[in-house]
């Protein structure tokens, strides 16, 4: 970066220092505050962003299963009860279901709006964009990535390449893993989700290590493969264990390029959905259990909408109010979500 800051050093030098006279100090003082600005605006952190969604983990287990790296990610933020599904019996009520949830943090609406009512995701409204969206186009040199075992969550929920989307392209992508029955042949345990969360995971540290996209979203999904395999069980809660050990791999990646590339990074943490309070194996209503979730980041809140309904819609204006992105007005109005910054 020092690269960008010396011509403004030598430039600083150039300027001849002759003894004030009556109508010149002014001009000197102007001219040194404007090269002192230049210089701190080049030394200014850059900003990025990591969203890290696990699959249908409900609050209660997050609060019950040792995760320590989510907890030192917390220590710095914070960590709270949020909730998914929209008004519960009012026009925003929508399923506690996995893709139902992506959009809804995505675009920071529910489903009457985006459009996505389950796994399916047969018809996206496209006129609600996803962060990803708003961002590309507020700053169309920085770069996205997406790490996923579901290619939909790239070329549905974000549409990569549509006109609908206005041929959103995302820079780093590493997903579409659930197709390679090469690489990760598929077995009745579904180990090989976990293989690809592994497979995941490795990706998203080497490009944040290396390319430190500007936005990142990594999905994990064999939680929720345990949760309807086995409930609430120690086969669940080992699921949660290995998906926060997995966190933490990615965490170490963003304090590597905030320790030695002048970065400042928020991650956030989120689950799409809960699970019913009988088995712990289903999802997809209107219960308490399956409604509440949570959310984890490092930053603290700017106000209290952390301990004031906190909800998976909050995440887009979040994101948006931490990137200094401005968020189009024509968007801004439909959004449900409201900043915790």
């Amino acid at each position: 970066m020092f690269h960008n800051v010396l011509p403004f050093i030598l430039k600083i030098k150039s300027i001849s220092f002759e003894p004030f006279n009556n109508s010149s100090p002014m001009k000197y003082i102007s001219t040194l505050v404007f090269y002192f600005c230049l210089i701190s605006f080049s030394f200014a952190q850059q900003k990025k962003v990591l969203v890290i969604l696990v699959d249908g983990i409900p609050y209660d287990v997050i609060k019950k299963v040792k995760t320590p790296n989510i907890t030192k990610i917390a220590q710095k933020g914070a960590l709270d009860k949020a909730y998914v599904g929209g008004e519960k019996g009012g026009k925003t009520e929508s399923p506690t279901i996995s893709a139902v949830g992506y959009n809804s943090m995505l675009t920071g609406t529910w489903a009457n709006k985006h459009n996505v009512w389950g796994n399916g995701i047969e018809a996206p409204n496209y006129n609600y964009p996803t962060f990803f969206r708003v961002f590309r186009e507020a700053k169309p040199n920085l770069k996205l990535g997406i790490f996923s075992t579901w290619l939909d969550n790239r070329t549905k929920l974000l549409g990569e390449g549509l006109v609908a989307t206005n041929n959103l392209h995302i820079d780093y992508k590493f997903d579409g893993y659930e197709k390679d029955t090469v690489a990760f042949p598929h077995d009745k345990n579904a180990l090989y989700i976990k293989n690809i969360d592994e497979h995941v995971t490795s990706m998203a540290v080497e490009t944040i290590r290396e390319n430190a996209p500007d936005i990142s979203w990594v999905y994990l999904e064999y939680t929720d493969d345990m949760g309807h395999r086995f409930g609430d069980s120690p086969e669940f809660y080992q699921s949660v264990e290995n998906m926060d050990r997995l966190v933490g791999k990615m965490y170490e990646a963003v304090q590597y390029r905030e320790k030695n590339f002048k970065e400042d990074w928020l991650v956030i943490i989120t689950t799409d959905h809960g699970r019913d309070a009988q088995t712990g194996k289903n999802h997809g209503g209107q219960s308490d259990r399956e409604r509440e979730t949570w959310i984890a980041i490092n930053k603290k809140p700017k106000n209290t909408r952390f301990k004031n309904g906190l909800a998976i819609v909050d995440v887009f204006p979040s994101v948006c109010k931490f990137l200094n992105i401005g968020i189009p007005k024509s968007v801004k109005e439909n959004l449900e979500g409201v900043s915790f910054f």
